[in-house]
Protein backbone atom coordinates (compact mmCIF):
# COMPACT_ATOMS: atom_id res chain seq x y z
CA UNK A 1 0.00 0.00 0.00
CA UNK A 2 1.68 3.29 -0.52
CA UNK A 3 2.09 5.81 2.12
CA UNK A 4 -1.40 8.25 0.92
CA UNK A 5 -4.82 6.87 -0.16
CA UNK A 6 -5.47 6.71 -3.58
CA UNK A 7 -8.74 5.48 -5.52
CA UNK A 8 -6.62 3.23 -8.35
CA UNK A 9 -8.83 4.56 -11.10
CA UNK A 10 -7.39 6.00 -14.23
CA UNK A 11 -8.78 9.64 -13.69
CA UNK A 12 -6.58 9.42 -10.32
CA UNK A 13 -3.38 8.02 -12.32
CA UNK A 14 -3.70 10.64 -14.86
CA UNK A 15 -4.14 13.29 -12.08
CA UNK A 16 -0.88 12.16 -10.15
CA UNK A 17 1.16 11.75 -13.30
CA UNK A 18 0.28 15.37 -14.15
CA UNK A 19 1.43 16.34 -10.00
CA UNK A 20 4.10 14.34 -10.53
CA UNK A 21 5.75 16.07 -13.61
CA UNK A 22 4.50 19.74 -12.12
CA UNK A 23 6.52 18.26 -8.78
CA UNK A 24 9.84 17.29 -10.93
CA UNK A 25 9.89 20.51 -12.42
CA UNK A 26 9.09 22.82 -9.15
CA UNK A 27 11.86 20.73 -7.65
CA UNK A 28 14.32 21.73 -10.23
CA UNK A 29 13.48 25.31 -9.96
CA UNK A 30 13.96 25.32 -6.45
CA UNK A 31 17.39 23.97 -6.47
CA UNK A 32 18.36 26.25 -9.14
CA UNK A 33 16.70 29.13 -6.94
CA UNK A 34 18.53 27.57 -3.73
CA UNK A 35 22.13 27.66 -5.66
CA UNK A 36 21.64 30.90 -6.70
CA UNK A 37 20.96 32.07 -3.55
CA UNK A 38 23.61 30.49 -1.75
CA UNK A 39 25.87 32.33 -4.70
CA UNK A 40 23.87 35.50 -3.59
CA UNK A 41 24.91 34.82 0.37
CA UNK A 42 28.15 34.04 0.30
CA UNK A 43 28.79 36.91 -1.95
CA UNK A 44 26.66 39.35 0.85
CA UNK A 45 29.05 37.34 3.84
CA UNK A 46 32.23 38.55 2.25
CA UNK A 47 31.51 41.91 1.59
CA UNK A 48 30.03 42.25 5.03
CA UNK A 49 33.34 40.24 6.15
CA UNK A 50 35.38 42.94 4.61
CA UNK A 51 33.12 46.00 6.05
CA UNK A 52 33.13 44.85 9.35
CA UNK A 53 36.55 44.78 9.52
CA UNK A 54 36.90 48.05 7.96
CA UNK A 55 34.12 49.58 10.88
CA UNK A 56 35.66 48.10 13.54
CA UNK A 57 39.06 50.36 12.22
CA UNK A 58 37.49 53.01 12.16
CA UNK A 59 35.52 52.74 15.64
CA UNK A 60 38.59 51.92 17.33
CA UNK A 61 40.78 54.79 15.26
CA UNK A 62 37.60 57.49 16.79
CA UNK A 63 37.44 55.85 20.00
CA UNK A 64 41.07 56.31 20.80
CA UNK A 65 40.77 60.08 19.85
CA UNK A 66 37.86 60.68 21.76
CA UNK A 67 40.05 58.66 24.86
CA UNK A 68 43.10 61.23 24.01
CA UNK A 69 40.33 63.86 23.94
CA UNK A 70 38.54 62.87 27.24
CA UNK A 71 42.07 63.01 29.10
CA UNK A 72 43.04 66.30 27.88
CA UNK A 73 39.63 67.93 28.67
CA UNK A 74 37.19 68.13 31.45
CA UNK A 75 34.14 65.49 31.42
CA UNK A 76 31.85 68.60 31.60
CA UNK A 77 33.46 70.44 29.09
CA UNK A 78 33.13 67.77 26.40
CA UNK A 79 29.77 66.88 27.46
CA UNK A 80 29.19 70.79 26.59
CA UNK A 81 30.50 70.48 23.57
CA UNK A 82 28.62 67.37 22.14
CA UNK A 83 25.22 68.49 23.69
CA UNK A 84 23.83 70.50 20.69
CA UNK A 85 24.75 69.13 17.13
CA UNK A 86 24.57 71.41 14.18
CA UNK A 87 23.91 68.45 11.34
CA UNK A 88 21.02 66.60 10.98
CA UNK A 89 20.55 63.49 9.29
CA UNK A 90 17.48 62.32 6.79
CA UNK A 91 17.58 58.16 6.45
CA UNK A 92 15.24 56.74 3.37
CA UNK A 93 14.85 52.84 3.39
CA UNK A 94 13.99 51.35 0.10
CA UNK A 95 13.98 47.94 -0.67
CA UNK A 96 15.39 45.87 -3.12
CA UNK A 97 14.32 42.30 -4.60
CA UNK A 98 17.46 39.53 -4.86
CA UNK A 99 15.95 35.94 -6.03
CA UNK A 100 12.26 36.86 -4.12
CA UNK A 101 13.48 38.03 -1.15
CA UNK A 102 12.90 42.17 -0.44
CA UNK A 103 16.00 43.37 1.35
CA UNK A 104 16.35 46.80 2.80
CA UNK A 105 18.83 49.64 0.69
CA UNK A 106 19.59 52.41 3.16
CA UNK A 107 20.13 55.91 2.17
CA UNK A 108 20.71 58.50 4.06
CA UNK A 109 21.35 62.21 3.05
CA UNK A 110 22.64 65.47 5.60
CA UNK A 111 20.52 68.66 5.68
CA UNK A 112 23.80 70.77 4.44
CA UNK A 113 26.63 70.18 2.57
CA UNK A 114 28.99 72.50 4.33
CA UNK A 115 31.58 69.65 5.73
CA UNK A 116 32.21 71.80 8.72
CA UNK A 117 28.65 71.75 10.25
CA UNK A 118 30.05 68.17 12.03
CA UNK A 119 31.50 70.27 14.54
CA UNK A 120 29.02 71.29 16.60
CA UNK A 121 31.62 73.33 19.29
CA UNK A 122 34.28 76.57 19.05
CA UNK A 123 37.72 75.13 18.07
CA UNK A 124 39.07 77.77 20.29
CA UNK A 125 38.04 75.55 23.63
CA UNK A 126 38.12 71.96 22.90
CA UNK A 127 41.03 69.63 21.79
CA UNK A 128 42.37 68.73 18.21
CA UNK A 129 42.03 64.89 19.35
CA UNK A 130 38.06 65.90 19.72
CA UNK A 131 38.11 66.65 15.95
CA UNK A 132 39.83 63.85 15.01
CA UNK A 133 37.49 61.94 16.88
CA UNK A 134 34.14 63.54 15.32
CA UNK A 135 35.92 63.29 11.86
CA UNK A 136 36.71 59.60 12.49
CA UNK A 137 32.71 58.90 13.05
CA UNK A 138 31.67 61.45 10.68
CA UNK A 139 33.41 59.41 8.20
CA UNK A 140 32.21 55.74 9.29
CA UNK A 141 28.89 56.79 9.89
CA UNK A 142 28.02 55.63 6.27
CA UNK A 143 30.09 52.21 6.22
CA UNK A 144 28.22 51.45 9.69
CA UNK A 145 24.66 52.54 7.56
CA UNK A 146 25.82 49.82 4.92
CA UNK A 147 27.01 47.30 7.36
CA UNK A 148 24.03 47.33 8.86
CA UNK A 149 21.86 46.88 5.52
CA UNK A 150 24.59 43.28 4.45
CA UNK A 151 23.98 42.02 7.98
CA UNK A 152 19.97 42.23 7.54
CA UNK A 153 20.35 41.05 3.68
CA UNK A 154 22.27 37.94 5.03
CA UNK A 155 19.75 37.58 7.37
CA UNK A 156 17.01 37.53 5.65
CA UNK A 157 18.61 35.86 2.68
CA UNK A 158 19.69 32.44 4.82
CA UNK A 159 16.28 32.44 6.08
CA UNK A 160 15.28 32.50 2.56
CA UNK A 161 17.81 29.34 2.12
CA UNK A 162 16.63 27.68 4.60
CA UNK A 163 12.80 27.55 3.65
CA UNK A 164 13.93 26.29 0.11
CA UNK A 165 15.78 23.79 1.47
CA UNK A 166 13.07 22.82 3.23
CA UNK A 167 11.08 22.45 0.28
CA UNK A 168 13.55 21.06 -1.67
CA UNK A 169 13.80 18.03 0.49
CA UNK A 170 10.39 17.62 1.49
CA UNK A 171 9.81 17.54 -2.44
CA UNK A 172 12.51 14.89 -2.97
CA UNK A 173 12.20 12.75 -0.16
CA UNK A 174 8.56 13.34 0.73
CA UNK A 175 6.14 14.00 -1.68
CA UNK A 176 7.92 12.36 -5.64
CA UNK A 177 8.53 9.41 -4.10
CA UNK A 178 4.84 9.20 -2.37
CA UNK A 179 3.20 10.07 -5.78
CA UNK A 180 5.74 7.96 -7.84
CA UNK A 181 4.64 4.96 -4.89
CA UNK A 182 1.19 5.64 -5.58
CA UNK A 183 1.48 5.54 -9.67
CA UNK A 184 3.09 2.76 -9.36
CA UNK A 185 0.31 0.81 -6.81
CA UNK A 186 -2.40 2.05 -8.88
CA UNK A 187 -0.68 1.02 -11.94
CA UNK A 188 -0.21 -2.87 -10.63
CA UNK A 189 -4.13 -2.09 -10.09
CA UNK A 190 -5.36 -1.74 -13.09
CA UNK A 191 -2.94 -4.05 -14.71
CA UNK A 192 -4.64 -6.85 -12.31
CA UNK A 193 -7.76 -5.62 -12.93
CA UNK A 194 -7.39 -5.81 -16.91
CA UNK A 195 -5.90 -9.53 -16.42
CA UNK A 196 -8.86 -10.15 -14.59
CA UNK A 197 -11.22 -8.58 -17.04
CA UNK A 198 -9.37 -10.26 -19.75
CA UNK A 199 -9.82 -14.00 -17.78
CA UNK A 200 -13.57 -13.24 -16.94
CA UNK A 201 -14.05 -12.74 -20.65
CA UNK A 202 -11.93 -15.89 -21.96
CA UNK A 203 -14.17 -17.92 -19.50
CA UNK A 204 -17.32 -16.32 -20.75
CA UNK A 205 -16.43 -16.98 -24.11
CA UNK A 206 -15.51 -20.76 -23.25
CA UNK A 207 -18.94 -20.99 -21.42
CA UNK A 208 -20.61 -19.03 -24.86
CA UNK A 209 -18.89 -22.13 -26.98
CA UNK A 210 -19.42 -24.49 -24.30
CA UNK A 211 -23.48 -23.70 -24.80
CA UNK A 212 -23.37 -22.96 -28.68
CA UNK A 213 -21.51 -26.65 -28.88
CA UNK A 214 -24.16 -28.11 -26.88
CA UNK A 215 -27.09 -26.68 -28.01
CA UNK A 216 -25.51 -27.62 -31.76
CA UNK A 217 -25.53 -31.17 -30.35
CA UNK A 218 -28.83 -31.16 -28.83
CA UNK A 219 -29.65 -29.99 -32.67
CA UNK A 220 -28.09 -32.48 -34.46
CA UNK A 221 -29.83 -35.08 -31.83
CA UNK A 222 -32.83 -34.35 -32.34
CA UNK A 223 -32.29 -33.84 -36.10
CA UNK A 224 -31.29 -37.58 -36.03
CA UNK A 225 -34.37 -38.59 -34.36
CA UNK A 226 -36.48 -36.97 -36.29
CA UNK A 227 -35.10 -38.73 -39.63
CA UNK A 228 -34.64 -42.03 -37.87
CA UNK A 229 -39.04 -41.78 -37.28
CA UNK A 230 -39.60 -40.17 -40.63
CA UNK A 231 -37.74 -43.96 -42.18
CA UNK A 232 -39.37 -46.02 -39.29
CA UNK A 233 -43.02 -45.19 -40.87
CA UNK A 234 -43.23 -46.40 -44.61
CA UNK A 235 -41.14 -49.64 -43.20
CA UNK A 236 -44.69 -50.32 -40.61
CA UNK A 237 -46.70 -50.05 -43.71
CA UNK A 238 -45.50 -52.36 -45.42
Amino acid sequence: MPAINVNPTRQELTRLKTRLRTSVRGHKLLKDKRDELMKQFMDVVRENRALRKKVEEGLMKAHGSFTVASALMSTEMLEQALLYPKQSVELDMTFQNVMSVNVPVYQFKTRSDDAGEIYPYGFATTSGELDGAVEALSGVFQDMLKLAEIEKTSQLLAEEIEKTRRRVNALEYVKIPQMEEAIQYITMKLDENERANTIRLMKVKDMLLQESIEEKRQADAQAVEAFGGHLAEPMGEL
